[in-house]
């Protein structure tokens, strides 16, 4: 095989790949073999006929595109290998010259990985943010698991009141007429939680159980239903069930309950000190996060715009992902949200801009830097990996391909890439 390569033009190639009239007669008989079973030729059982019976009753170009099927991504990748291309999109494939006897001559138009002209990417003089957790935000976590740990108590001898839990059934109008997504029954809202239209929720307080009663609000200017903005409406709604969270006494007594301290003073102490792992490990990705952008904007790189398409697919799954977890389906979400596709994949272009740039960047500063992941690296990754879910290093990598081996190797390439550029 010979090929050669030409710019055709920013970040688009085209490969020129010749094969000789004998490797392409080989995979002629290959496909012949592959394929013969679908023809009939008179006189013949299906798949006994001879290769130039078949190619004599249905042309001397029937096997062509199964021989090139079989012939192409060898060819292909041989020739992405030796030119040191990394193609980003499927190739266009173009033939110059196909016949029995004749060199095989074909063509493949890729858009290729974008080089990355890197600036400063590291020396920054920037501030890690200085943790310090107080006395207030001990209590505030103390709260915080007070209330999980609280009881619902039902209600039926007072109105609603500020913090309750109620379960309500409602109605939305707007000029006298129902509108899309503006009813709900069995509906559980945490009076006080801002969750609902501003002023839906102040409107429920001194409200008995089983009362009917409207409700007069305004959608908010900036509310994401374009039909919805800045429109009056009234909620026809009923209560049909009144709770409050009963907490539990914040003593020694509770410490034992849900932490395996004696008392409330040292499960206060260990809150501390775990507020401040968290505290400083969210310091610490900040930081990281600064050195980064700083290192991105400071590059420049001309991004394929089918690299852009593609991550916007990613982010979009993402998305999907997500929100089937909580039950949401993505056409339910965008109807919410008021977008249609179009918007949709606009409303993550800069997004998906900025983490292909990243990723481009990061790698760029990697192979300047010739950082690398040892196989004695890659091992203890594993053996951490395997240890998080519960497995022995030995089993868990009886389960990893070659993709995984790759993506922990890009992992640890990534973060010494990060380390260092924190120099």
């Amino acid at each position: 095989m010979k090929s050669k390569i030409e710019n055709v033009e920013k970040n688009v190639v085209k490969l020129i790949i010749e094969e000789d009239a004998e490797r392409f007669n080989e995979s002629l008989i290959k496909a012949y073999q592959k394929t013969r079973g679908r023809f009939t030729i008179p006189g013949f059982r299906k798949g006994k006929a001879p290769m130039n019976l078949i190619e004599k009753y249905y042309g001397e170009n029937v096997f062509y595109e199964e021989a090139l099927n079989i012939i192409f991504p060898e060819a292909y990748e041989a020739a992405v290998k030796e030119h040191g291309i990394v193609p980003v999109d499927t190739p266009e494939l173009d033939i110059e010259q196909i016949g029995k006897g004749k060199n095989l001559i074909f063509t493949a138009k890729v858009t290729v990985k974008p080089d990355v002209n890197l600036g400063q990417y590291k020396g920054f003089a920037l501030e890690k943010e200085q943790v310090n957790i107080t006395d207030e935000d001990v209590q505030k976590e103390l709260e915080r698991i007070r209330e999980r740990n609280s009881r619902l108590v039902a209600v039926e001898d007072r109105p609603v009141q500020d913090k309750d839990i109620v379960n309500i059934d409602f109605e939305g109008f707007i000029g006298g007429e129902p509108f899309e997504g503006g009813s709900a029954k069995g509906y559980t809202l945490v009076v006080g939680s801002n969750t609902f239209i501003p002023g839906f929720e102040e409107q429920l307080i001194g409200a008995a159980l089983n009362q009917e009663l409207e409700v007069n609000v305004t959608f908010p200017e900036d509310y994401h239903n374009e039909n919805l903005k800045g429109k009056p409406a009234v909620f026809k709604v009923r209560i049909n069930e009144i709770k409050y969270r009963e907490l539990p006494n914040l003593d020694d007594e509770f410490a034992q309950d849900v932490s395996e301290f004696d008392t409330l003073e040292e499960y206060k102490a260990d809150i501390k000190k775990k507020l401040e792992e968290k505290a400083q490990q969210e310091a610490e990705r900040k930081y990281e996060n600064e050195i980064i952008k700083k290192a991105v904007e400071n590059a420049e790189v001309d991004i394929p715009e089918v690299m852009v398409e593609r991550q916007i697919g990613n982010i979009i799954k993402r998305l999907e992902m997500a929100l089937a977890y909580q039950g949401i389906n993505m056409q339910s979400y965008m109807e919410i949200m008021g977008l249609d596709e179009n918007k949709l994949h606009e409303e993550y272009r800069e997004r998906a801009y900025e983490e292909v740039k990243t990723e481009l960047v990061l790698e760029k500063i990697a192979q300047a830097e010739k950082v690398e992941a040892s196989e004695e690296e890659i091992e203890k990754e594993i053996e951490e990996m395997a240890e998080r879910y519960s497995q022995k290093p030995e089993e868990f990598k009886k389960h990893l391909q070659n993709d995984d081996i790759e993506y922990i190797k890009d992992t640890i390439i990534r973060r010494k890439t990060i380390e260092l550029m924190k120099q």
